[in-house]
Order: C-alpha cells, then structure tokens, then sequence
C-alpha cells in the first residue's frame, strides 16, 4: 500500500504540470475541454473550488452551446474548501481522481446518466458522510472511496457487478456495507481497515473474496458467506480481531481456492470463533486446514441454499420478485441465483418460478 502511495505522489508530481493550462475555456468559475459539441470539467491548476458547485449541463462559449458529459481526471483535485457539489444528468463518466482530497466534500448525488467513476475518483474525501450511487454503475473502480473516514454508510446499487481493489480502504467509519446480489467480485483490499463495520452478509452471486478484502476490519463480528463463493484469497479475513461468528454455507469447502492463512487473527487465539456450517458438512470442515485451524468451534446447524433466495436472506418473498426484476432491467447475467429454473437466462420466466415458490409456501 505504501508503494502504490508513492507511486501516486510521483504520478501527480510529473502530471499536474502538464495538467495545469489543460483547459479549453471557462465560464462561471469552472473549467472545460471541448471534444466535438461536448465538454468536459477540467483541471486548471490555479483554482481551488470552494463552497457549492453546480456542474451545468450545458454550456456555452463563443455563441457556442456545448453539452457537459464527463468530469475530468483531477477536475477538483485538493479543493479541500468545496463542501458540495451538484452533477446534472447530462454526465456520464467521473474521471480518475476527480474529487481526490477533498476533505471538505460532505455530500454527493451521483446521477442515473454515470456509467463509469474512475478510480481514486472521490479517495481521501475524508468529510464524506453520504453518497448515492447510481443504479446505472455497474463497477466500483479501484480506491474510489478509499480514505474516505468519514462515511458511515454506503448501498451499493444492483447494477454493480464488480467492487474494485481498495475500493472502501480505511473507510474507519463504515459500520453498514449493503453488498447486493448482483456483485459477483470483491477486490483486493475492498473494505480493508474499516474497523467500524461490523457484520457483513456476501450475498449468493460473489465468486471471488479478493486479498485482503477485510483484512484489519477489527470490529466485525459477523460473516455470511454464500455457496457460490470458489476462491478466498490471502489474508481476506486478516486479523478480524472481533470475530465471533461466521456462516458458511459453501457445501464443498475443499472444492474452494484459498489461502491458508485467510482467516489468520495475530491474537492467534481462536477459541471463541464459531464457524456455523451446513448440516452433514462438519467433517470435511474439520478435516480441511484452511479452515479448522482458525475455529474454536465447528457447529452443523445452517440448512442448505434457498431454492429462489434471490437477496440472500434465506427466505423466499416478494422481495426476492422485486430484486429479480431489478436484476432483469440492468441486465446483469451473471447471478447464478437469479436463474431459478437453471435453463442459463434470467427473464421473466425465473420470475414466475419465484412466485410459485412463494405460493407453494416451501420455503417461508
């Protein structure tokens, strides 16, 4: 992490200058790019943005009317003054490091046009109490939140398929992290050192728990972890020093690639750990030494994945119909739960399996 932060330092230091006169023209206090009849807000180097900020969405210079589409890469880089800012709809990328070291930026509303926030784009905006996501991004890129020390809460939309390296790194604040089934990979270091959160549910769709993805989160309490998960990766639970429960619901737990020291705690005390597994599945838990070493307990008492649990709270509902629904209009196809029927497509057709399931009462 130190490397990759002095790599960052000697990165902004050869940019900015080049950075510094990269604009086209401004108007109102902000600086644009112009690429054909769109603009783009710029950094210019001299400005340091203060107060409230409205981005327009378009704007015109020289009997010209161009229309405002992106956010540049440092666009409002180090305005530690700005305290809010208003994107319009016509946007629809957030470059890399847009809003990186605002510490003053309490607030955002990031609009249902971004498909795309770069990575590093809101890093170190440790005032950042609230943001909305957009259900139209579908990828948390890489330190996009990372530093961000004052955010309490976040609810990732279900467009996101995909939560980058670093993403929430030393967001100590956090203490609720809403993952929705559409994810299907946490990066390396995702919530590292949040260690305010303190439980975390992954839901069925995640296949890969990335290096270090909760390591040092050292209130956490609690862990859910799906059937679908296939590879843990060093250290993904690191030195989780509050650790007490954790549920997995993986029936094959040798079948999973990871690391031996996933679970490791630098107390190395892990007698008052309980790893709650499937019923019939203890054994091969006991018998596995990524897994048993790290567990005061192992307890049988989990029953088998939902057939139609779309959202992963071990209940078939209506708020399954809703979130399969939700998957079908972003068109995300990568949800193994969602496909109820099993015929590799997620329509309405798993629509109606759900609410059979739901009238047959199977399952509630």
């Amino acid at each position: 992490m130190k490397q990759l932060l002095r790599f960052s330092i000697l990165l902004l230091a050869i940019l900015m200058p080049a950075l510094a006169t990269a604009y086209d023209f401004e108007v109102d206090g902000i600086f644009y790019n112009i690429n054909g009849n769109e603009a783009t807000v710029t950094y210019n180097g001299l400005y340091d943005y203060s107060g409230s900020v409205t981005i327009p969405a378009t704007v015109t210079c020289n009997g010209t009317t161009y229309l405002v589409t992106s956010i540049g890469k440092f666009a409002f880089y180090n305005c530690s003054s700005l305290t809010s800012v208003t994107i319009p709809n016509s946007v629809t990328s957030i470059g890399v490091s847009a809003f990186d070291s605002c510490s003053g930026l309490m607030s955002v509303s990031i609009p249902n046009s971004v498909t795309f926030i770069g990575n590093g784009a809101f890093s170190y905006c440790s005032g950042l109490t609230s943001v909305t996501i957009s259900n139209s991004v579908t990828y948390i890129g890489d330190e996009v939140f990372s530093g961000c020390s004052g955010l309490i809460s976040i609810t990732i939309p279900n467009s996101v398929t995909s939560i980058g390296n670093w993403a929430f790194n030393e967001c100590i604040g956090l203490t609720s992290v809403t993952i929705p089934n559409s994810v299907i990979y946490i990066g390396e270091g995702a919530f590292r050192y949040c260690s305010s959160l303190m439980s975390v549910t992954i839901p069925n769709s995640v296949t890969t728990i990335g290096d270090s993805a909760f390591d040092h989160c050292s209130g956490l309490m609690s862990v859910t972890i799906p059937n679908s998960v296939t590879s843990i990766k060093d250290d993904a639970f690191h030195a989780c020093l509050s650790l007490k429960d954790m549920y997995s619901y993986i029936a094959n737990p040798t079948a999973v690639q990871m690391s031996s020291y996933a679970f490791y705690d630098m107390s190395a005390d892990y007698s008052g750990r309980t790893l709650h597994v499937l019923q019939g599945t203890g054994d091969i838990y006991r018998a596995d030494a990524h897994w048993y070493p790290y567990f005061g307990r192992i307890v049988e008492d989990l029953k088998p994945d939902v057939p139609g649990d779309i959202n992963g709270d071990r209940g078939v509902n209506i708020a399954d119909v809703n979130a399969i629904i939700n998957i079908i209009l972003s068109g995300n196809g990568n949800n193994a739960a969602a496909d109820v029927n099993g015929d590799g497509a997620i329509n309405i057709a798993d629509v109606n399996a759900v609410i059979d399931i739901i009238l047959s009462g199977a399952w509630n």
